[in-house]
């Protein structure tokens, strides 16, 4: 059998492993490592190694425990993202809250994984960052934002008339330049209340916000 070109093979994802629990980290890096395409290049023990680590090495992810002595897993995601690093954040964290969750997205992470995430979830959110998907979450963590949602009753309630008529507009794929040519508004201004509506119903892609209009039935399919 030939051997593959240089060109057929895919690049090795590079990444920093950081958790302060020694047999943690060994056990998430032997899962990784068994895999071709995903290499750990270094190991920290804190946020500040893992931040260190992050800018020294410039590793394609940096698979972040949320809760290290030393700097906070946020602040590393924070410092990363002002910094336009292109070190792209995989939050690992035993907390499900969804503020939680969404204030690690905003901060500046890729992704959000739970600890006890089975080590194929934790290799396919790796991958899935690394190709540049930004609002990764995880099967679990998506369920927990469903419940919030319905927990928290009628999500609309909380939506001004304006944002909901640009929650709809999103909802049926329009982009924030025509929903401004829609309701004759800058898109400055839609671009804020986008923010708002992002915030408001706990979503941080545009994807998952579009996905959630239908499921939830704002909008509803028309025929011919």
């Amino acid at each position: 059998m030939p051997e593959p070109s240089a060109s057929s093979v895919s690049p090795v994802i590079r990444v920093v492993l950081s958790d302060d629990h020694p047999i943690v980290r060994a056990g998430i890096r032997d899962h990784l490592n068994r895999v071709a395409d995903i290499s750990v290049v270094g190991e920290a023990s804190n946020g500040d190694e893992a931040y260190t680590l992050a800018r020294e090495l410039q590793p394609d992810v940096l698979l972040l425990d949320m809760e290290m002595p030393g700097t906070h897993g946020v602040q590393v995601a924070a410092r990363l993202h002002a910094e336009k690093s292109p070190v792209r954040v995989l939050a690992l964290s035993a907390y499900d809250s969804i503020h939680f969750i969404q204030s690690t997205l905003e901060a500046g992470a890729y992704g959000y994984l739970i600890k006890e995430e089975m080590p194929e979830t934790i290799i396919e959110a790796v991958r899935g960052v690394a190709g540049g998907k930004k609002g990764w979450l995880s099967e679990r963590v998506q369920e927990r934002r469903a419940l919030y949602l319905t927990e928290s009753g009628d999500p609309l309630t909380k939506l001004s008339e304006r944002e909901l008529e640009i929650l709809k507009l999103i909802g049926q794929g329009y982009d924030n330049l025509t929903i401004s040519e829609v309701l004759n508004i800058s898109e400055r201004t839609v671009r804020n209340h986008a923010s708002s509506i992002y915030n408001k119903l706990g979503f941080h892609t545009r994807a998952e916000l579009v996905a959630w209009v239908w499921d939830f039935g704002l909008i509803k399919e028309t025929n011919g």
